[in-house]
């Protein structure tokens, strides 16, 4: 009986946990579309890409603003672990002040803003 208690017990403890831990309920919302981190860095890039070709061809302020918003918002789905996460917060807060830059009618102060924040988010692939 005791040898059973040292088997079974720690059996029962481990199956309570997995059937009830968050990771192994963990699942996206429905009707969201998550992306891989590589692809996800490859989509700001692009989206920085196109805000900075925006800026060059002589964008307004609100025009460069609407072009830097989408790349901010979409700088939230790369998840991959804690280094990439800290990295994407500093590259993130570059993308802002370009936000910001573009805004305050600072473009060509954006536009190097944007370039920063592109080499930022391209080195993150190397985190992964």
């Amino acid at each position: 009986m005791k040898t059973l208690k040292k088997f079974l017990l720690p059996l029962f403890i481990a199956a309570s946990m997995g059937a009830v831990s968050n990771s192994a309920l963990a699942e996206t919302d429905a009707g969201r579309v998550t992306y891989p981190p590589a692809e996800a860095i490859d989509m700001v890039a692009a989206k920085i890409q196109l805000a900075i070709e925006g800026i060059s061809k002589g964008a307004s302020n609100e025009e460069a603003a609407a072009l830097i918003k989408p790349a901010i918002d979409l700088s939230k789905e790369i998840n991959a672990n804690d280094k990439v996460d800290n990295a994407r917060s500093k590259a993130n807060r570059k993308l802002k002040s370009a936000l910001s830059h573009a805004k305050d009618s600072a473009l060509q102060e954006a536009e190097q803003e944007l370039r920063d924040a592109k080499k930022d988010f391209e080195a993150l692939k190397s985190l992964i």
